[in-house]
């Protein structure tokens, strides 16, 4: 029971680290969800991606799932050769086009995830899906 409890403490630290680092593109990025095990943001204004308007486009999340964390990336869905981009701890952990299934978090890490964001950031900056 212990290594239950421990491997869940570690899930929630995590996730309240991922969190906070998405927290910092709150503003530019409209918050849709923040539940306590769900937390994404989403442009406000209305794209067109391949043809098709979208009223909105999903950036970045995390939700707490029992064995781990998915940390959804859309601009890697949105521009598949930013992911060539994305540092190599990063990468091991994509299951799929665009979720990340992370379980803990150390300073490497989170660096990589910041720095990807940023990247992120700035691509949806340059086609201008961002208010």
């Amino acid at each position: 029971m212990k290594d239950e409890n421990k491997k869940a403490a570690e899930l929630m630290r995590t996730f309240k680290m991922l969190k906070k680092i998405l927290e910092q593109y709150e503003g530019p990025l409209k918050l849709k969800f923040d539940l306590k095990e769900k937390y994404e943001l989403w442009t406000d204004k209305e794209v067109n991606i391949a043809g098709k308007t979208k009223k909105e486009l999903f950036f970045a999340g995390v939700t707490l799932q029992k064995n781990y964390i998915s940390f959804y990336f859309m601009p890697i869905y949105v521009e598949p050769e930013l992911k060539e981009k994305l540092e190599p701890k990063l990468l091991k952990l994509l299951k799929g086009k665009s979720c990340f299934h992370i379980k803990s978090i150390d300073k490497e890490l989170e660096n990589e995830i910041f720095d990807a964001l940023q990247k992120g950031y700035k691509l949806y900056e340059e086609n201008e899906w961002i208010n």
